[in-house]
């Protein structure tokens, strides 16, 4: 049996063990799952915000493409990929990734290699906003994270 993944891109938080439920229910091949969750963070406190903005239907179709991807490299029994939009305040959920594998090395590989190419292959761009009320540059990609994919080839 093929596995699908379930992607997502919204506005709105998402619940953890709502997700993992969804995912685990009637799959009993399943031995491990890794979750990773992505955070907005403060940058020493001098950061209110995000503001996370994407490509509608290209964004999905890029998550969906690196998900199924992930699912025929490491043998994946389920994944899921949210990434959320709009304006994130220091401290909410961006990204929730969850891979789940008969076995554990392939559940945390699986999770990895979803979000190393999430940062760098889909279309999503990041505005910082200052405590202060200034509004930054939209964030530039860094090479950190295409090395970080570029392990994966």
């Amino acid at each position: 049996m093929t596995t699908s993944p379930t992607i997502r891109v919204q506005r709105e938080d998402f619940d953890l063990q709502r997700e993992l439920d969804l995912l685990s229910k009637n799959n009993p091949g399943i031995g491990a799952i890794v979750t990773f969750t992505g955070l907005c963070r403060d940058e020493g406190g001098t950061l209110s915000a995000l503001e996370l903005e994407h490509y509608p239907g290209m964004a999905e179709a890029e998550m969906l493409r690196i998900a199924n991807l992930a699912i025929e490299r490491f043998a994946l029994k389920g994944l899921t990929a949210i990434h959320r939009f709009g304006k994130i305040a220091a401290g909410e959920n961006i990204v929730l990734v969850i891979a789940a594998a008969p076995h554990r090395q392939a559940a945390f590989d699986g999770a990895n290699f979803v979000m190393d190419y999430l940062k760098t292959s889909a279309p999503f761009w990041k505005k910082e906003h200052g405590k202060d009320g200034k509004t930054g540059e939209w964030i530039a990609a860094k090479d950190s994270d295409d090395a970080a994919r570029d392990k994966w080839k």
